[in-house]
């Protein structure tokens, strides 16, 4: 213990034969230390001093030393082990206590002493706007995006999320703002090395190229830095039409799905979920993604996620994949869109053999009912007001002896109660979809309901 004493009295300056100092003048001395000091090893031994305070001491960091870690990171970027340890303790104060970012690769929760200062989830919001208020801050990390290093490049893509978690609007404005900062987030995707949102959406937005920076991480060689990429674009594209706009036009759908393909469709682990997640932010109700995606021939590129093999294992994760891939197809298609990008939608889901394999999903045997509802949903649709669509659908059979049409087989499961009752629902809202702008249709219905000439004879 006296060993370890005198160790911090060496990082602090003090003698050691005076009282033991509070927190709050622990962490001023080591702030004043980053500041001041000439020797660079000096400046490295307080930021580490305050990384390890900061995992316990979050509000005490927080209120003096932020000014200080940004210092560093303006000044010191030649030395990366000072700027890991700038980062670090950035995050501990932004997103409360995580495990160590450069010792372990894989992030997994530890549980940490309570204390007041770290407990509190408002403390990071707080924190978060302070930092954001200044929007060079903000440009300041996605220039880290740019340094290869490990020990920079990940904690700088974990800040941001946490910026994002708590300030999305203003992040999302700076990262707009800064020229090529979506690009430098897309290039995350390619690395192979495995609390008022809005606020941090403006931010990023505000920022010169700060969207271009951002899509670079995409591209990254590094697994974990590529998959904590598409974390932060999850929170980066919600509910901002500029940024989807400004990512889609960055390659992202390509990105996105070569990511989703080389991880194996629906067989893939939460990397697909993610990429999905995130393509379904950038296409819900935005008509000029909607129709760069058709356009770009994205529709065709969905096809091989839906190969579904008989007695297929349904692990969790497989049926999340496919239970989020069929709500980007029901994106494309929505009632909500305008009707010439649904319309349009729905003709390359025909002819590109889409709405074949949904049918076939639908009458395969041994599909979760979760997955056969949002198949359902999925195909109601996709035929939803289009003739030839709705004419495709009458032609489906069920694999039975004899053959019964699929809309029969459908509406047979809606009057069993035996049936879940959200299964139910969806037949019926394909009933629906299948009788809408449907005239011959509607006629066939009407015929079947009428009495044969027969019985009208035995009458």
């Amino acid at each position: 213990m006296d060993f370890l004493k005198s160790g911090w009295n060496t990082v602090l300056g003090t003698n050691p034969d005076t009282s033991q100092p509070s927190v709050a003048e622990t962490v001023e001395k080591l702030v004043e230390r980053v500041e001041s000091s000439t020797l660079l090893e000096d400046r490295r031994d307080a930021c580490r001093a305050l990384k390890s305070l900061s995992k316990t001491y979050r509000l005490e960091v927080g209120a003096q030393a932020m000014d200080a870690l940004t210092y560093v990171l303006q000044n010191d970027s030649s030395d990366t082990e000072i700027m890991s340890y700038a980062i670090d303790t950035l995050n501990y104060v932004i997103s409360g206590p995580v495990d160590d970012m450069t010792e372990n690769p894989v992030p997994t929760p530890t549980p940490m002493a309570p204390t007041s200062s770290a407990a509190s989830p408002d403390l990071g919001v707080q924190f978060t706007e302070i930092f954001v208020k200044r929007k060079e801050n903000v440009a300041l990390l996605l220039e880290l995006l740019a340094e290869y290093d490990f020990k920079v490049r990940w904690p700088s893509v974990k800040l941001l999320i946490g910026l994002l978690r708590n300030k999305l609007r203003d992040c999302q404005d700076c990262i707009l703002s800064y020229p090529m900062g979506v690009s430098r987030l897309m290039d995350l995707l390619a690395d192979s090395r495995r609390n008022k949102l809005r606020d941090c959406q403006d931010c990023i937005l505000s920022y010169p190229m700060g969207v271009s920076r951002l899509m670079d991480l995409l591209a990254d060689s590094r697994e974990v830095i590529r998959n904590d990429a598409l974390l932060l674009l999850v929170h980066l594209t919600r509910s901002n039409a500029n940024i989807q706009k400004i990512v889609a036009f960055e390659n992202a759908f390509d990105r996105l799905l070569e990511i989703v393909a080389e991880e194996g469709y629906s067989d893939g682990g939460v990397v697909v979920e993610d990429c999905l997640i995130v393509l379904q932010n950038l296409l819900k109700l935005n008509s000029s993604n909607q129709n760069f995606f058709k356009e770009g021939s994205y529709i065709q590129r969905l096809l091989p996620f839906l190969d579904i093999p008989n007695a297929t294992v349904w692990s969790a994760q497989k049926a999340t994949n496919l239970l989020f891939m069929l709500q980007v197809i029901r994106t494309l298609v929505s009632p909500n869109n305008p009707l010439q990008v649904t319309t349009s939608c729905q003709k390359v889901m025909q002819q590109s053999g889409l709405l074949e394999k949904l049918c076939l999903i639908l009458m395969a045997s041994g599909i979760p009912a979760d997955i056969l509802t949002e198949t359902i949903n999925a195909v109601s649709e996709v035929i939803r007001g289009n003739h030839h669509n709705q004419e495709y659908f009458s032609t489906v059979n069920a694999p039975t002896v004899p053959p019964k049409p699929a809309i029969v087989v459908l509406l047979m499961s809606m009057v069993n109660e035996k049936q879940p009752f959200e299964l139910r629902c969806a037949v019926l809202y394909c009933f629906q979809c299948f009788l809408y702008k449907n005239e011959l249709g509607q006629a066939q219905i009407i015929q079947t309901l009428l009495p044969s000439s027969t019985e009208g004879l035995s009458l």
